[in-house]
């Protein structure tokens, strides 16, 4: 069809020609017929009298399948479930993914709209959507979908391979088909390949690998998306406490969760929120403030005790000229450090934090004393004056090490008290830098003052 032909902008443009117009027949004929990714981001692009055309034209199963490609965070959920009727709204949610539709109804402000589409869905999907929604936010049971294929392990091949094919439609992912005893606890798991090239008379129990990687409800999604990688597996069996079976998580689930772990963790490097699109310049001022007033009254408190040493800056002026440089020589080093303390914090183990909190000091170390050595040579010969590059090149060696070991530290308490991680900000970190490197610089500069005159 000629719509493979086209490119994405004419796409958009010969949907909205066809909603406008009434072409039913057509715009089902073209619409369809696209990828659905192609079909989530057209539908973000017309205009809601277009999209009531949509939910006229669609059935609901059709619109599910556009909405489980959206991600949840990034399009406007509440307007879009409002503009329909509440039957075909339920319709839809029921029709999703398990998983997919619990995100949605979380997102969704109006609880009391939440509560009319669980009475109106079939009994069946609202447990199924209840039960998730139960779940604690962040944890396996939160992102897995019940949508899972699972056989009996008493079943012989040629009886496992006659009911797959009557239950894997109603399956998010059948990469795997997980295995159960008659007390429906986990107990292996059989890939479609070995179903195949084994004798059919053979029994599932004989067949099946038992050594089953699964994670338990309550676990961190941090840490199943980290067991996801590591495994490189396509899904992932979730157990309860009596080891049966109750979910899978999928690894489109695992991406979106990468992918906001790396979103989290570069707004707090950048002290702002990189998920946020605001619609005027002063709501995105607005969000930025706070961070930059707090860190202005922490720059304060540098500015004051710069005015502390101005006598000593007066004795001897050419120290002012590498306050810049050692302050933000350091502030880069804590920036790095801080990077990779938020990026480890996803080793647990007290064993892991005691490792890396040496391999920073030790990193903290060379780093500070070569850069320091660097910049002493560099000082001495410029002012001519080894003195003036002894103070430099201790106080560059001193402040980076500080720096270093705070952007690993700060992360580490911060998680241990119980707050995020991220708040310990790149620009945080580096206005506290420029505290602790002035200092640094003018109590090593005080001590050689009578030297260096």
């Amino acid at each position: 069809m000629e719509v493979f032909e086209r490119n994405f902008e004419e796409n958009v443009k010969v949907i909205k020609q066809l909603l406008n117009n009434n072409r039913m027949t057509r715009f089902r004929a073209e619409f369809l017929a696209m990828h659905q990714y192609d079909q989530a981001k057209i539908f973000e692009q017309i205009s809601p009298e277009e999209r009531d055309k949509v939910y006229q034209y669609l059935s609901p199963s059709e619109l599910a399948s556009i909405f489980d490609a959206f991600e949840v965070d990034e399009v406007p959920i509440d307007d879009y479930f409002y503009e329909m009727n509440d039957n075909y709204a339920a319709s839809v949610l029921a029709e999703m993914y398990a998983d997919n539709a619990v995100d949605f109804l979380n997102h969704l402000k109006d609880l009391k709209k939440v509560k009319v589409y669980m009475q109106l869905m079939k009994p069946e999907s609202a447990r199924e959507i209840s039960q998730l929604i139960n779940y604690l936010p962040e944890t396996a049971g939160s992102i897995m979908t019940t949508e899972f294929v699972w056989i009996d392990e008493n079943l012989t091949l040629r009886e496992a391979y006659e009911y797959l094919k009557t239950v894997a439609v109603q399956a998010e992912t059948i990469y795997y088909v997980y295995v159960m005893d008659e007390h429906e606890r986990l107990t292996g798991v059989i890939s479609l390949r070995d179903l195949i090239i084994n004798e059919d008379s053979r029994l599932v129990k004989d067949v099946m690998n038992t050594r089953v990687i699964s994670v338990q409800v309550s676990d961190d999604q941090v840490e199943v998306a980290k067991m996801v990688q590591d495994y490189d597996l396509l899904a992932l069996p979730v157990v309860g406490f009596d080891h049966e079976l109750l979910g899978i998580i999928t690894v489109d689930d695992i991406l979106d969760i990468i992918q906001d772990e790396a979103d989290s963790d570069y707004s707090g490097l950048a002290a702002v929120d990189v998920n946020v699109d605001h619609e005027t310049p002063w709501s995105a001022a607005k969000s930025r403030l706070p961070w930059l007033i707090t860190l202005l009254f922490l720059g304060m408190g540098t500015a004051t005790l710069i005015s502390q040493y101005e006598g000593l800056i007066e004795s001897a002026s050419v120290l002012s000229a590498f306050v810049t440089l050692i302050t933000g020589t350091a502030g880069n080093a804590g920036t790095q450090s801080l990077a990779v303390a938020v990026r480890k914090l996803t080793n647990k183990t007290e064993e892991d934090t005691k490792n890396n909190l040496m391999f920073e000091i030790l990193t903290g170390l060379i780093k500070g004393i070569i850069v320091g050595v660097t910049i002493a040579v560099v000082a001495g010969i410029w002012k001519q004056n080894i003195i003036l590059g002894g103070i430099i090149g201790i106080s560059m060696a001193c402040a980076i090490f500080v720096a270093n070991l705070a952007g690993a530290l700060i992360p580490k308490l911060m998680n241990k008290i119980g707050f995020d991680p991220a708040v310990a900000s790149g620009p945080f970190i580096s206005t506290l830098s420029d505290l602790t490197s002035v200092f640094i610089y003018f109590t090593i500069a005080s001590a050689f003052m009578s030297y260096l005159s």
